[in-house]
């Protein structure tokens, strides 16, 4: 019996000795944590007032950015700078600002110039490497700018591809172009620099050129005299430049006639359309025909 009584009493103060151990664990761990709760606070409020700062530092610069770039548009405007150039030097510097403001955000965090100088030296290669396509890019926009080939609101016609429409706009890696039919071509501006195009309105005169086949039986002094009066009445010819009517090729089955007149390049079309239907209807009136491809078809039963 006192052997029992011994072995639960041991128990006993086995049991008040585990829970008092847990229970210096547990304050332990509570003041552990505690204390390392309390050591991070000051380097969270260091941190949210730097997120602060790099936020009004954005905000800032984002508004000086801005400015600067309206002050350049300006004056790009009253030094009468066409309008590619001014899209070319607008795009150059908002993107040369934003990169000078993100390394200004960039300290604020610890990452010193000199670092990301090193940075951006060391990767020099491998950004060139990844990015020649771009770089070609941006090379041709500078010759654009420089030599004008076209400028923005000319009409230009890609030989390589085919790409044709009006230019709308000259960034510093594309050029975007407008078709009539309200499309959007988008074509770097390397490729331009380096393929031969045509730029169809850069003059501020065009001449048209007309061509339309006789028959060998009809009068050609007639035909000839009306192609001269009816580029004549010519509303948009330019009444200062020279007026050709001339026979261009005797034709296995037709006399080709030429007629040539000059317009303003906005009057161009317009003026080609009305004179080809002017002509067809004029040579109907005056029953000269126009030859045209022939099928005879013969059945047997």
């Amino acid at each position: 019996m006192d052997l029992e009584l011994s072995e639960l009493t041991t128990e006993t103060r086995t049991l008040e000795e585990v829970g008092q151990f847990v229970e210096q664990v547990k304050n332990t761990d509570s003041g552990m944590i505690r204390e390392w709760l309390e050591s991070l606070v000051p380097g969270l409020l260091g941190f949210a007032l730097q997120i602060v700062l790099a936020g009004a530092v954005y905000l800032i610069g984002s508004k000086l950015i801005k400015l600067a770039r309206k002050i350049l548009r300006r004056w790009l405007e009253r030094t009468e700078a066409d309008m590619g150039v001014r899209q070319f030097l607008d795009a150059l510097l908002k993107y040369f600002s934003f990169s000078i403001l993100v390394v200004i955000i960039l300290t604020l965090f610890g990452v010193t110039t000199a670092s990301v100088v090193a940075v951006v030296g060391s990767a020099g290669l491998t950004l060139g490497l990844a990015l020649q396509g771009s770089l070609a890019n941006f090379a041709g926009g500078v010759l654009i700018m420089l030599l004008k080939p076209f400028v923005v609101g000319d009409y230009i016609i890609e030989d390589s591809h085919g790409n044709e429409g009006t230019v709308a706009e000259l960034s510093i890696f594309y050029t975007r172009l407008l078709t009539p039919d309200h499309k959007t071509i988008v074509i770097p501006n390397g490729s331009l620099a380096n393929s031969s195009l045509t730029n169809v309105t850069h003059c501020e005169k065009r001449r048209v050129d007309l061509e339309v086949g006789i028959a060998y039986e009809a009068d050609l002094k007639l035909a000839k005299d009306i192609l001269r009066k009816l580029a004549e009445a010519e509303t948009c010819r330019l009444p200062k430049e020279e007026l050709q009517v001339f026979v261009s090729e005797l034709g296995a089955s037709e006399v080709k006639l030429g007629l040539r007149i000059w317009v303003s390049t906005e009057d161009y079309w317009d003026a080609k359309w009305r004179l080809t239907e002017q002509v067809k209807l004029a040579f109907d009136e005056a029953g000269i025909e126009i030859p045209y491809t022939k099928i005879d078809v013969q059945m047997r039963q």
